[in-house]
């Protein structure tokens, strides 16, 4: 039983470990950053982890979001329209 105790902590330290790439485009336009930080600020209202050190009952959640995307904490795509 402590055997497998110590391999369950060691695979949660093994995928706390790993950390998600993040590599976002460039944003292009600030019209482009003002709704990439809409859509990231409604995340964070419906109770998305923010990813910068923040306080988010005292920062609104669009501030966060313009942080995060500042800091390029958040991955997103651009699709083209066709």
């Amino acid at each position: 039983m402590a055997d497998e105790i110590k391999d369950i902590a060691e695979e949660t330290e093994e995928i706390v470990e790993q950390e998600e790439i993040i590599d976002p485009p460039e944003i292009d336009s600030k019209y482009r950053m003002i709704i990439l930080a809409a859509q990231r600020s409604k995340q964070l209202q419906r109770g998305a982890t923010s990813r910068v050190d923040l306080d988010m009952r005292k920062t609104k959640p669009t501030r966060i979001a313009l942080k995060e995307f500042k800091e390029k904490k958040v991955n997103f795509e651009i699709l083209e329209n066709n």
